[in-house]
């Protein structure tokens, strides 16, 4: 791959703090990523912040078809004349906000649900996973580069200060491990912290599962909406129709105390809550 550094002098295209860019720059390191992956050559790839290709072009000698989104029309022209340099046919480059792309669009074909791989920019990871639950009937997994704070807190178990939101929700639908990490000298500009790469395999089948996921993930942003507040309390002063006598009962029969905190429950506990809730809450 052409050097990060040299291309962004040549095109005098300098990154964007604003989109959060920092390329990765060490060869080595995205041929591991790829190959950690296991992408399948009948397998058809979504790339998230192509960049300048450095997993672009791996994942285009791996998998059948790469879907490489890069919203930096600067970048998009400069990465689509290095990927015909590189006859790279089989990747389609969008030049897109990957928050507003089709997902099931690009997954329609017999080929079936997609393989999503990809450098987050920091600022909308979050975003960026949310939609990936959204979506993951049309994913089989994903595989995406976190900055580490925000990797570990996906990870993390219940009762640890990282365990939050984003951690219940995911871990309710898939399965995360971590792949390998990354330095932040792999990177121009360099990040501030390391990152690590992550697989997201979304789960076929959830037990226990949640009646309604949109009142799920509405009961879990009202549990950690007030961190320091026990359940109790930020339940019943949340956007959730129920009182603090009706909310004391829900828990008490869920098994749960209501002077607990939420990130003291774990996933089933939080399923739990939620399945008792619902009818309560239904217009």
């Amino acid at each position: 791959m052409t050097s990060p550094r040299i291309l962004l002098r040549a095109w005098q295209v300098p990154p964007l703090k604003q989109l959060g860019q920092h390329f990765l720059t060490d060869g080595a390191t995205a041929a591991a990523i790829v190959h950690r992956a296991g992408i399948l050559p009948q397998e058809r790839v979504l790339e998230i912040g192509a960049g300048l290709g450095a997993l672009t072009h791996h994942l285009s000698r791996s998998a059948d078809r790469v879907y490489a989104v890069e919203k930096d029309k600067r970048i998009a022209r400069l990465l689509a004349a290095e990927l015909t340099a590189a006859r790279s046919d089989n990747v389609v480059l969008i030049n897109a906000d990957v928050l507003k792309v089709d997902i099931r669009r690009l997954a329609a074909g017999p080929e079936g649900r997609l393989v999503a791989v990809g450098n987050l920019p920091y600022s909308i990871s979050s975003q960026i996973l949310l939609q990936l639950i959204q979506e993951r009937a049309f994913l089989k997994k994903a595989v995406l580069m976190f900055q580490k704070e925000l990797a570990q807190r996906l990870m993390a178990q219940a009762g640890g200060k990282d365990y939050g939101r984003l951690s219940v929700l995911l871990q309710y639908c898939a399965r995360v491990r971590s792949l390998m990490d990354v330095k932040a000298a792999c990177f121009h500009p360099r990040p501030k912290i390391d990152s690590q790469v992550l697989e997201i395999a979304f789960k076929k089948h959830i037990q226990p599962a949640a009646r309604d996921e949109t009142f799920f993930i509405a009961v879990i942003k009202a549990a950690f909406s007030k961190r320091r507040k026990t359940l109790k309390n930020a339940l019943s002063a949340s956007p959730l129709p129920v009182d603090a006598a009706t909310t004391v009962k829900v828990l008490t029969d869920s098994g749960i105390d209501p002077a607990r905190r939420a990130e003291t429950l774990d996933v089933a506990a939080f399923v739990a809550l939620s399945n008792r809730l619902y009818p309560l809450c239904r217009p």
